[in-house]
């Protein structure tokens, strides 16, 4: 038995946990050996301009998945940042060690050779603060990933949009946090999915975790996380009345939860 600890609703309910795997990007060619009698192709040396070269566009981002405990620098072999773990602690209380530590990568930097030597990476948002931090993180402590979704929620507006490869798939209403306790705004990332089976849950059948974390419940469990979930209250829809979480319908939620993956980005605005 497990214990969700989002506490939009300032309740606990069971659950169960489940993620998606990404495909990794590969920079580098691959190795193959060449078969008995078999010409060798001349070496080719390639040559780049070092440089930071940003990743991403309208139909795809890119996450990294950290391999190991990594350094985050403010620059390339600057001052360090923050240290981040490779497993994050799960909004689940479970017997599992935790979940793969996902960050947004937004640059690279190369060197003459080709080589990929650092990742300019956006952190997941802190307790008390909305938004992010931008750091470097060497490139050996990372796997890419890419990202062909994309969330967008306008708390004014009280919609939600997913996006795939740049075209919006559907929009939703959804409920945002009250005056009080309000929905970070920020650019965050999925950091976790959560199928939920108790069907008296208030959180509805799934709660999508995310890197943010709420602007004044800092003292709540794990710092306030704040998450995309289902609600026991449809009247609660299209109304600024949670802790911070945004709220979907039943049916909503589910299209939602088949689509997005860990690392999908997640834009909150207003």
């Amino acid at each position: 038995m497990r214990r969700l600890l989002f506490l939009c609703l300032g309740i606990a309910l069971v659950a169960t946990a489940t993620g998606v795997a990404v495909l990794v990007r590969n920079d580098g060619a691959s190795d193959r050996s060449a078969g008995e009698g078999a010409k060798r192709s001349p070496v080719v040396t390639r040559h780049c301009r070092a440089a930071e070269i940003a990743l991403g566009s309208r139909r795809v981002s890119f996450v990294a998945f950290l391999r190991t405990r990594a350094e985050i620098y403010r620059r390339p072999d600057g001052a360090r940042l923050a240290t981040l773990p490779r497993l994050s602690k799960s909004f689940v209380a479970t017997s599992r060690r935790g979940v793969p530590t996902v960050v947004a990568a937004l640059a690279e930097v190369r060197a003459s050779d080709c080589g990929v030597s650092w990742y300019r990476v956006r952190l997941s948002g802190k307790p008390g603060v909305s938004g992010a931090t931008e750091g470097y993180v060497p490139a050996d402590s990372v796997a890419l990933a890419e990202v062909h979704t994309r969330v967008v929620v306008d708390l004014s507006r009280r919609r939600l949009t997913l996006y795939e490869d740049g075209s919006p798939l559907f929009e939703a209403s959804v409920a945002v946090g009250a005056p009080a306790t309000p929905t970070p705004r920020g650019r965050f990332v999925v950091r976790e999915r959560i199928r939920i089976t108790n069907s008296s849950s208030a959180f509805g059948a799934a709660a999508i975790g995310l890197s943010a974390f709420s602007e004044k419940l800092i003292d709540w469990p794990q710092g306030g996380p704040i998450a995309i979930h289902g609600t026991s209250d449809p009247d609660s829809i299209g109304k600024a009345v949670s802790h911070g979480c945004v709220r979907l319908g039943a049916r909503d939620l589910e299209r939602l939860f088949k689509r997005v993956q860990i690392g999908t980005p997640v834009e909150i605005v207003e």
